[in-house]
């Protein structure tokens, strides 16, 4: 019995796959390459869906070094692939030495297969990426992973700045999530570029710079503005000095410019913007649902004549309403609803005094579990939980 030892030299990493790609389409494409092994779409153990990357072996290195070579630029069910070595070792993958990140790519001629030709002269690369959207046009972008960091220190002494299919290339050292957000918190404390909004639409360049030439030498003033030429009604202002900056927003945010209460603040780029925005929303809706949190009861058989207003009526004898609701289709009476009070002591009470009361004309059915419960429970069931 010949057992093939796998090792990385003759094991393909692919990645970026479609969902519907199988195994079967996997082998059609690169048993072009030489004999295969084995092949492995990775999926949910679940649902037995894709997860969007897969294993590809090979009897032989030489062959999954021609697939590399093969496959790097190509497409499958629509998708660019990521095809690399597969490395078992996670602190590899991770550690992010060697790891560049490339930007102002040509986004016509420059694809994986170029980016690869590009950077290998200056060592052996463990992985490549271009990046793609969805309609399978470049970005722009992309990373390469050296094997080593010397390779990728003298790929960044070289490259950095040259053009590359007439574009002036940007080559800077892979930077992950945490070091991003960190790096955007320290330049949060020094800052010199300051937002303005809410001005009319007669500002332009010149008249942004005026009102705040005052507090200090200014770099740039730009109002930004649409296809016409006309305000957008925001822009930027860049101060020499992160002092100047500081007094401008102490000074100018909420000052009234031409009857007009503008607002003027710290320049934030788009990441730190998001980051910003998920934290506050995040907490809104933390906020909401503890408001909202209550004793939560299921109404039906509820006359058509009932709403919400007529439904926390019935129920406000008992205690707090927070809030009711009956549900609605397309204009149409579904004839049940939710009432949620504000304490356990509340909701026993209206539980035991209002399932089987007459509403209307019809007795509504049993309070049971929570506003979310999907489910049809009988009467001699009705319970009662915290949500």
């Amino acid at each position: 019995l010949n057992i093939l030892k796998i090792s990385k030299m003759n094991s393909l990493y692919v990645g970026d796959l479609h969902q519907n790609v199988s195994e079967a389409d996997l082998n059609g494409m690169f048993s072009e390459a030489g004999p295969i092994f084995s092949i492995r779409v990775c999926r949910d153990r679940i649902t037995r869906c894709s997860l969007g990357y897969a294993y590809v072996n090979y009897y032989q290195p030489a062959h999954a070094e021609r697939a590399l070579l093969m496959f790097s630029d190509h497409t499958l069910a629509g998708r660019y692939l990521r095809i690399m070595r597969s490395d078992p070792d996670p602190v590899r993958r991770k550690s992010g030495v060697g790891k560049l990140f490339i930007k102002n790519l040509n986004k016509k001629t420059i694809g994986n297969k170029n980016l690869c030709e590009t950077f290998s002269v200056f060592g052996d690369i463990y992985s490549r990426k271009v990046v793609y959207d969805e309609n399978g046009e470049s970005k722009g972008y992309g990373y390469i992973q050296y094997e080593t960091q010397a390779s990728a220190d003298r790929a960044t002494e070289k490259l950095n700045g040259m053009l590359l299919d007439d574009e002036k290339v940007s080559i800077t050292r892979f930077k992950s999530r945490k070091e991003r957000e960190d790096e955007l918190g320290a330049k949060a404390r020094e800052f010199n570029n300051v937002f303005v909004k809410n001005f009319d639409t007669d500002m332009n360049d010149k008249k942004l710079t005026e009102l705040f030439e005052e507090y200090g030498p200014i770099v740039s003033a730009k109002v930004m503005t649409d296809d016409s030429g006309k305000s957008k009604g925001f822009g930027f202002v860049c101060f020499q000095r992160h002092e100047d900056a500081l007094k401008a927003i102490y000074e100018m945010n909420r000052k009234e410019v031409n009857g007009r209460l503008i607002y003027v603040g710290r320049a934030q780029k788009k990441a730190e913007r998001q980051a910003v925005l998920k934290d506050k929303f995040g907490q809104m809706k933390t906020e909401t649902k503890a408001g909202y949190r209550g004793i939560n009861l299921f109404v039906k058989n509820l006359d058509e004549a009932y709403d919400g207003y007529h439904l926390k009526k019935a129920f406000s004898p008992f205690g707090k309403v927070i809030s009711a609701k009956v549900m609605m289709e397309g204009g149409r009476h579904k004839g049940f609803g939710f009432v949620s009070l504000s304490s356990t002591e509340e909701a026993n009470r209206a539980l035991t005094e209002m399932n089987g009361r007459i509403l209307g004309t019809k007795a509504p059915g049993p309070a049971i579990t929570c506003r979310h419960c999907r489910h049809r429970h009988e009467r001699a069931s009705a319970k009662v939980r915290l949500v």
